[in-house]
């Protein structure tokens, strides 16, 4: 029979996303973990504590790590980069789901040197990685649509599952943001393999693919698109749409406009193109690791990203890792939080902890710095966690 004075097991699920610029979504874990596990049965303390770790990831760069760290298979492919160099990417397997992902196949992270191609870069490594993960057989493919450098509406993607794009000479075109406005006419071949594998695109972005709230005007600015740049993808994203239309893809036009199509500069439209269905990225990739299983037995739940916003408020995943704690305790931990104390109930937070309370140091692009704040955030979380009664205790500098 258990003694009535043993201390009582305090059971934590450390959920982070990726700190953007600073640490993945394990590393951000691993601190915290460090800094409870450190805390743990400090003098006046009344709790053990117990942590497990689940890395996450929205659909955005980091989705192929946070599957891998819940289990998956880490599978390496050498694809085409944004500006067409070989790049060594790698998708998530588990025998049944894949998982595949703009970032680490032709993300901004990739362009040579840091340079930014609005007009040139190119999402055909990510219809490489594509192809790669229909040779394994699965029945369902992820696409992880975040952290793009291209705005060519999935063009370079749909070249390397065997679409071809001429312009009005017949020479083919390769796909960019550039060629899109060249395309005369379209043939369309897709691997069979297609037909029976069930594509899901995992994104929290709800824009169209054109217009004032589009691919090119959103976006494309981050991607290094000045006004006449964002100007002639979004005409160049306009004639690519009627082509498909004249080609006899159906519903072409209307699926522009449809909430999601302006993703990944607007790979979601191509994706949507190919049949895909868009979920809430977050969602997704919280019943894909199965949170809810792994929240049951704790008693608090700690995520957080980089930084929290208006954006989170909206549905990001420290606000649906909240919302779906159960009425646990859950504590987020940020880099920087732009949202007062007031407005932590909104996303069913109880206490939100930041690096900016910690430093006057800018630690976004200082991985350990990021990470010894993290530890330290950890044992402040622990010491509260620890004690006999009372909330949460306030962060110290």
């Amino acid at each position: 029979m258990p003694s009535p004075t043993a201390p009582k097991t305090v059971r934590a699920l450390i959920a982070p996303d990726k700190f953007k610029g600073s640490l993945t979504a394990n590393e951000v874990a691993d601190a915290l973990a460090a800094g409870l596990r450190s805390a743990a049965g400090a003098a006046g303390g009344t709790a053990a504590l117990y942590c497990e770790l689940l890395p996450l990831a929205d659909g955005g760069d980091g989705s192929v790590d946070a599957a891998v760290a819940a289990g998956f298979t880490r599978r390496s492919c050498t694809v085409a980069g944004p500006t067409g160099q070989p790049v060594n990417a790698s998708i998530a397997f588990d025998g049944t789901t894949a998982v595949v992902e703009v970032a680490n196949t032709c993300g901004l992270a990739l362009l040579p040197e840091g340079r930014l191609e609005p007009l040139d870069a190119s999402s055909r490594g990510f219809g490489d990685a594509l192809l790669f993960a229909l040779s394994l057989n699965p029945a369902r493919i992820v696409l992880a649509l975040g952290g793009s450098s291209s705005t060519d509406g999935g063009m370079g993607m749909l070249t390397a599952l065997g679409y071809s794009f001429r312009d009005a000479g017949g020479r083919p075109l390769p796909g960019s943001g550039r060629t899109l406005g060249r395309i005369s006419s379209v043939s369309m071949a897709v691997p069979p393999e297609l037909a029976g594998t069930e594509l899901v695109v995992a994104s929290d972005v709800r824009n169209p693919l054109l217009g004032p709230d589009g691919a090119p005007a959103v976006f494309g600015p981050q991607k290094g698109a000045g006004p006449d740049h964002v100007a002639a993808l979004d005409d160049g994203l306009e004639h690519f749409v009627s082509r498909m239309a004249a080609a006899g893809v159906a519903r072409a036009a209307a699926l522009a406009g449809q909430e999601g199509a302006g993703s990944a500069g607007g790979l979601g439209y191509a994706c949507l193109l190919l049949g895909a269905r868009l979920v809430s990225g977050a969602d997704f990739f919280l019943d894909l690791l199965d949170f809810d299983r792994r929240v049951e037995s704790c008693d608090v739940v700690i995520t957080g990203e980089g930084s929290l916003d208006e954006q989170t408020l909206a549905g990001k995943l420290p606000a649906a890792v909240a919302r779906r704690a159960g009425g646990r305790t859950a504590i987020a931990v940020a880099g920087r939080s732009l949202l007062p104390a007031q407005r932590w109930p909104d996303m069913a937070l109880d206490r939100v902890y930041t690096l900016a309370e910690y430093t006057d140091q800018d630690s976004s692009r200082d991985p350990g710095l990021s990470a010894t704040l993290l530890r330290r955030i950890g044992q402040d979380i622990g010491a509260s966690l620890s004690t006999p009664v009372g909330p949460l205790q306030p962060a110290r500098r």
